[in-house]
């Protein structure tokens, strides 16, 4: 986190502004990443009510980083899970119209293509992907959680964990590998196996 862990954590629990502002900077992009990719409706509020609650219990939190970015991803799940429930019982219908496209300024229209493809795929990996294997592959890769915290996350046995991450990487080579090509053989995926 650029600052020792311990001593922004102690600062954080003591109440200081600028350890919350610090810990949010850190987290806030992969939660929010996390909960988009999962389809969260509307994505930095869940992770707004996320940090709420972190901030809330953290005086009663002990542990080291990993920790602390597992238990704030845990609570993040559950806003996600919340979030779905709520949606199922009160379904929203969205019309969509021209009004509602985005106008985008212009600028390096490469580099703008290529952020909007990478986005595209990345969203179009997560979509095949059933939910509970999309919360394993993301837990693990945005997150950067280990098995056994996103087990502890997803409240599930570390071998589930596993199979479902296995699972998970098995579609995603079906899907988008090309002959020759292991999906999850470079640097960002290796560690996953």
């Amino acid at each position: 986190m650029g600052l020792p862990f311990p001593q922004v954590l102690a600062a954080a629990q003591a109440g200081a502004g600028w350890a919350f502002e610090h810990l949010y900077r850190e987290l806030a992009p992969s939660v929010t990443g996390y909960l988009r990719l999962h389809g969260a409706l509307e994505p930095e509020d869940l992770a707004s009510e996320t940090f709420i609650s972190v901030f809330t219990g953290l005086a009663s939190f002990s542990g080291d980083e990993g920790a602390l970015r597992a238990w704030v991803f845990t609570i993040a799940h559950r806003r996600l899970v919340d979030d779905w429930r709520r949606r199922d019982r009160r379904p929203q219908h969205a019309e969509v119209g021209a009004d509602v496209l985005e106008s985008r300024p212009g600028g390096d229209a490469e580099e703008d293509a290529l952020a909007q493809l990478g986005s595209a795929t990345v969203q179009e990996m997560c979509a095949i992907l059933p939910a509970d294997q999309r919360a394993v592959i993301l837990l693990r890769i945005l997150a950067d959680l280990t098995v056994e915290q996103v087990a502890s996350v997803m409240g599930r046995s570390v071998s589930a964990v596993k199979a479902l991450q296995q699972r998970g990487l098995a579609t995603l080579r079906s899907e988008f590998g090309r002959p020759g090509d292991t999906l999850g053989a470079g640097p960002a995926m290796s560690g996953m196996r």
